[in-house]
């Protein structure tokens, strides 16, 4: 019984999840700001400084573009590509409110659309499952270039006691967020992406980063 129970919270959990993907993405600015304490821009700018001085960089997952809106004011080539129309939607017309541009695909990021050696760093913030895929790993090495960076916002974590730190860690543990991964520093390993781990520390919260290199 608890079994079952446990997998159909699974599958509402899931099922809520890609409802903010989709058609309630309209409120995931507003989910975001609320399960990091206002937090989730500052964390997903912990990946900037870790990328390449210039270049194209592609954002996986770009959600509804901030970040894109980030690179491209600061002097990069951003690519966006999410698999949720609605999410690109809401990233072209966040560019357009900041009067910035960015190439904007929809795709799946196994299969990434790009030509070989098209970027010069690949950011991934706060993925789901398919970072751990070889297949987009794979992909990862054949679109970056000789050089070329992979930096992914991994997970955030609420050290401390405060009741609010707690509250968040409780969620985040009730919505699958802190369920066992596999080891993804070995697996890029494996795909020829030396890899290595960075923490940023965030008004109280610690920013998990993993980086890798194509040699």
């Amino acid at each position: 019984m608890r079994v079952t129970l446990g997998r159909a919270w699974q599958r509402l959990i899931a099922f809520g999840f890609k409802l903010l993907y989709n058609d309630l993405a309209w409120l995931y600015d507003s989910v975001s700001w609320i399960v990091s304490r206002g937090l989730w821009r500052r964390w997903q700018r912990a990946a900037w400084s870790y990328l390449p001085p210039e270049g194209r960089i592609l954002d996986a997952g770009c959600g509804p573009g901030h970040f894109l809106a980030d690179l491209a004011t600061g002097g990069y080539q951003p690519v966006g590509l999410d698999l949720s129309p609605a999410m690109l939607r809401l990233a072209q017309k966040g560019l357009l409110h900041v009067g910035e541009a960015a190439s904007l695909c929809r795709g799946r990021a196994q299969a990434l659309p790009f030509a070989p050696q098209s970027f010069a760093a690949v950011v991934s913030s706060f993925p789901t499952a398919y970072v751990y895929d070889p297949d987009w790993m794979q992909q990862v090495y054949r679109v970056l270039q000789t050089g070329g960076r992979l930096i992914v916002v991994e997970v955030v974590s609420f050290p401390g006691r405060a009741p609010r730190s707690r509250f968040l860690e409780w969620l985040y543990q009730v919505t699958g967020q802190r369920a066992p991964t596999p080891d993804l520093l070995r697996l890029l390993e494996r795909s020829n992406l030396p890899a290595w781990r960075e923490t940023v520390v965030v008004n109280g919260s610690t920013v998990r980063l993993v980086l890798a290199i194509k040699r």
